[in-house]
Formats: C-alpha cells, sequence, structure tokens
C-alpha cells in the first residue's frame, strides 16, 4: 500500500463517519426547512392559516397597545396605528392545519412506512448501494421542491423525500455498528443522529437569511435548491468512498431461546421492554418533533420585533451537540458497570431535568427564553444515540436492522403525528399553551416512562456461571426471551462473517470459536473453566 494511502487508511471509520452524519444533516435539513420558510412558502402557495402580523420594525412590541396577535379579523387588524402609522398586515401566516399535515403527517407516513421495509432489506442486502440510492432519491426531491407552485406538489416531494430519507438511519446504523467497538457505539450513534438536529439547527439561518437576500429573486426556493445539490454530491461520496463492512455478530444473540431455535423479530418486539422503550421514545420525539416544527413560528409570532435565528442555531448546534456527545460518552462509561440498564437510566435522568427548561423556553421573553432553552437543550438531546444504542445490543444480529426498522416505524407514527394536534388544542387554549403541553410536557411524561424501561433491562452484569444455571431453570422454550430483565447481546466475543464460502457449505469455525446447542462456547465448556475476558452471557 502506497504509505500515504496506509495513513490515511486509519482515519476510514471516522471518514465513514462524517460521511453518513453530513447525508443526515442535509436530509433532515431538507425535512425541516419547511417550518422555517412556511410564511414564504404559504404566501406563495396559497396554503393555512391567515393571521394578523406585525409588519413594521420601526416599533417595538412593548411599546404597543394593542399586539396585532390579539386582533382576529381583518378589518379590526389594519385599523391597528400607532401615531398615524400602521403596523400590522393581515396575511398568510405560515400555520393552521395545512401547515401541520404538511410538515408531519405526509412526511411521517410514507418515511415511516418505508422504513420497515429498508430495515427487513438492509439485514440482505448491499446497505452501502442502498444507501446511495436513497440519498439521491432524497437529494432530488429537496431540489425539487424549490419548483414547485402549488400545495400538493409540495405534499408529493416531501412523501418522495421521506421514502428516500427512510433507508438513512437503517443502512447507517447497521453499517457504523459493524465498523466501531462497543466502546464506542452510544458515543458514536449520538453523534450520527445529531444529524437530526444539526439538519434543524442549520434550517434557521438557512431558512430565515437566505430567503431574505433573495438571490436570483426567488427567495425560499434558493435553500432547497442549493440543499438537494449538496445531498447529491453527498451521494455520489457515498457510493464511491465507502465499502460494505464485513457483518459482525454483536455477541450470541442468534441463538437465544432454550429450544435452540433462532429469535424472530416479533419475538424481539413484543417483549415488554421493547415496547416500553418504544412508548418512552414515541413520547420523546413528540416532544422533539413539536418544538421542531413550531420553534421558528413560535417566537415569530410571539416577539415578532426580535429576530432570534442565530441564537435558535448556535443554541441547537452547539450546545445541543455537546449535549450529544455528553451523553454518549457518560452512557459508555457507566455501562460497564451498571449494565444496559445505565443507559436507559441517563435517559430517565436527562429528560426530567431537562423538562423544567423547556418549560421555561415558552414562558419567558427572548432573553431568559433562549437561556432556559440552552439549559435544556443540553440534557434533552442526550437521548437518540442512547436509545438506538440500546436497540442495537439488545437485539440480534440476524433481525438488527429490521427492528430498528420497526422501532422507527412506531416511534414516528406516534411521535412524529401526534404534534398534529397542536393546531386544534391552540385554538383552544392558545398557540404558547399547546406548545407546552406537547412540547415541555411530553420531555417530563417520557422520563417516567424511560426509569420504568430502565427496570426492565439487565443491571450490573452477571457472571456466565450464573447466567448459565439461571437458563438451565427456564422450561420453555422461549422463556429466556421472555423473562425479565431483558439483556444486551454481548459486543466483544466475536465477529463472524455470516455469507457462505463459494461452494455453498457452512464456515467451519475454530474449536475455540464453536458454540453448542446451547448457545455457549464448547471450548469453556469443555474445560469447565468460566471464561475470564470479560464477555458475559447475553441472551434476551
Amino acid at each position: 500500500m502506497i504509505p500515504i494511502l496506509e495513513k490515511l487508511s486509519g482515519f476510514y471509520n471516522a471518514y465513514v463517519l462524517g460521511i453518513l452524519t453530513v447525508g443526515y444533516i442535509l436530509g433532515e435539513l431538507g425535512h425541516y426547512l419547511i417550518g422555517v420558510t412556511s410564511k414564504q412558502t404559504a404566501i406563495e402557495l396559497d396554503y393555512g392559516d391567515h393571521g394578523c402580523q406585525q409588519n413594521n420594525s420601526m416599533f417595538n412590541r412593548h411599546e404597543l397597545v394593542t399586539q396585532c396577535g390579539d386582533v382576529k379579523n381583518e378589518t379590526s387588524c389594519y385599523k391597528l396605528d400607532m401615531n398615524g402609522t400602521g403596523y400590522c398586515e393581515w396575511n398568510y401566516n405560515g400555520l393552521g392545519i395545512d401547515y401541520q399535515i404538511l410538515a408531519g403527517p405526509t412526511f411521517i407516513l410514507v418515511f415511516t412506512i418505508a422504513g420497515v421495509f429498508m430495515g427487513f432489506a438492509a439485514d440482505k442486502y448491499n446497505r452501502v448501494k442502498m444507501l446511495t440510492v436513497c440519498t439521491v432519491i432524497y437529494g432530488i426531491a429537496i431540489f425539487m421542491q424549490g419548483t414547485v407552485t402549488e400545495y400538493w406538489h409540495l405534499v408529493l416531494l416531501r412523501m418522495v423525500m421521506a421514502a428516500g430519507e427512510s433507508g438513512c438511519n437503517p443502512l447507517a446504523t447497521g453499517i457504523m455498528s459493524d465498523i466501531f467497538p462497543e466502546s464506542k457505539r452510544a458515543l458514536v450513534m449520538a453523534i450520527f443522529n445529531w444529524g437530526i438536529y444539526g439538519g434543524y439547527g442549520i434550517a434557521f439561518p438557512v431558512g430565515r437569511y437566505i430567503t431574505k437576500l433573495n438571490f436570483f429573486n426567488l427567495g425560499w426556493r434558493v435553500c432547497y435548491l442549493g440543499a438537494g445539490v449538496l445531498t447529491v454530491v453527498v451521494a455520489a461520496l457515498t457510493g464511491t468512498t465507502l465499502k460494505e463492512p464485513e457483518r459482525k455478530a454483536i455477541g450470541e444473540g442468534d441463538r437465544t431461546t432454550a429450544s435452540g431455535k433462532p429469535i424472530s423479530l416479533w419475538q424481539v418486539i413484543k417483549n415488554p421492554a421493547m415496547i416500553m422503550l418504544m412508548i418512552a421514545a414515541s413520547i420523546r420525539h413528540c416532544g422533539g418533533m413539536t418544538f421542531a416544527y413550531n420553534a421558528d413560528l413560535y417566537y415569530n409570532t410571539y416577539f415578532p420585533d426580535v429576530d432570534l435565528g442565530w441564537w435558535l442555531f448556535a443554541v441547537t448546534i452547539g450546545i445541543g451537540s455537546v449535549g450529544v456527545v455528553v451523553g454518549g460518552v457518560v452512557s459508555d462509561k457507566i455501562v460497564a458497570k451498571m449494565g444496559i440498564r445505565s443507559r436507559a437510566f441517563v435517559l430517565a435522568l436527562s429528560q426530567l431535568i431537562a423538562t423544567l427548561p423547556a418549560f421555561g423556553s415558552v414562558y419567558f421573553d427572548p432573553m431568559w427564553a433562549m437561556i432556559t432553552l440552552g439549559l435544556s437543550y443540553f440534557f434533552a438531546e442526550m437521548w437518540f444515540g442512547i436509545v438506538f444504542a440500546i436497540v442495537v445490543e439488545i437485539v440480534p444480529l440476524r433481525v438488527r436492522s429490521s427492528t430498528i426498522g420497526v422501532f422507527l416505524f412506531v416511534m414516528n407514527n406516534i411521535g412524529g403525528n401526534l404534534p398534529i394536534l397542536v393546531d386544534p388544542v391552540a385554538k383552544i387554549l392558545g398557540y404558547r399553551g399547546s406548545i407546552m403541553i406537547f412540547y415541555s410536557g411530553f420531555y417530563g411524561i417520557s422520563s417516567i416512562l424511560f426509569l420504568i424501561t430502565c427496570f426492565m433491562l439487565e443491571g450490573k452484569p452477571k457472571t456466565e456461571t450464573v447466567m448459565e444455571h439461571e437458563s438451565q431453570q427456564k422450561g420453555h422454550p422461549d422463556a429466556v426471551l421472555n423473562a425479565r430483565p431483558m439483556h444486551g447481546h454481548d459486543n466483544s466475543v466475536f465477529s463472524v462473517d455470516e455469507t457462505l464460502p463459494s461452494n455453498g457449505r457452512p464456515v467451519q469455525l475454530p474449536q475455540h470459536l464453536q458454540m453448542s446447542s446451547n448457545g455457549y462456547d464448547k471450548s469453556s465448556q469443555s474445560s469447565n473453566v468460566p471464561r475470564h475476558n470479560g464477555a458475559e452471557s447475553s441472551r434476551l
């Protein structure tokens, strides 16, 4: 190998993580741009609600006797003035049920259904090639959104974008779990899944300021055109510079039932711990999606004279990214001592701490709203990477990607569609009260659910002798699977290429790597000497 290439090869894993993360960021930028450009988009495409809005920056809102948002009809809106100067306009405000449907259900419906199929396909086919195709699809869809002339055009293209982006998480997660060791898994998953918040954070300055610059007289359309071109470039790099990694068994998970039968996807999904984890993640996801879809519109509605675009960018990108890294590191450091249960404990604690500041971010005036939002973000954004680190560790190799696909299907259908209730609740309690419930309130609820999940997962790792003794006490073939607590799969034992050689015969493993019918190392059983390599028995 050429010396320079040999040196660069040591950075390949980091390069893969970088390419996958950038692709995810661009996909999420296309996803969340609508929340920032919605007012301008609605004015051009004629959708959503009308409202009385402040349009004159000469006046500070504290100087106004009557706020524009307090007026509910067009005639009264235009009558408002200060010293003979009108300061309100009646126009599309970017809100309403049309917007909530566009932002949530039209994207989520396709994203979740396609994601399940992507998960199954990822377990069988070349993931790098599939990811390349998916990235091209959502890149072109983002680009085309900058050319639409009708509301239904935008709906259709968001559905196409969702179909392409649905493969990003399960495919990339499978690739990363095969090239990174257990000790770095939560951190790596956190960095990758931070792409959601990275794309969301970048959407604020891109959607606000590039739209105002009005390049080529295209306004908001330039945001989508530029993001689409960059995404296609990343797709080209993905297809030409990444290679399909060898699939690795994360522990001894493919033979875990007492009867010797491989665990099925249904057996994994129906486990109480997995069900509770999905419910908790869904509720937390709803809180995040509510804020993501409404943050820019909310602050523009209540603080029209204050430009918070760069503040929102700094909080989501800066403080949010630090929280992601800290959460991954903390989770990785204590998991060896407390077991997988520690990850769920970190989730519960972080969301509990984030709840009160989240309320403050929609209660206080701009300065304190941004301070409390930053505090909330630091703890709140720990969750995503840790959740998927748990999923990867408690699921066998043969159903890993398909389980992630199902997990995303459930989480996105519940968490992604619940924010549609923001609009009808806002008409009863007001926009601020509705955001408090579905954003801050759901943070608190998720904390309680993650804590319950904590007690369903594996605690401090047990010795293999104890685990073997417990497994012999189980009478039902699936008893190990359905037993609580739910155990993770050891990530440090061995890895085996699951493909067959060209002659079609099963690979013959060396004696020290062969497994007996009950799933334990034959060499260890024959010598009756416990292993001391740090590996623990890991069965569901």
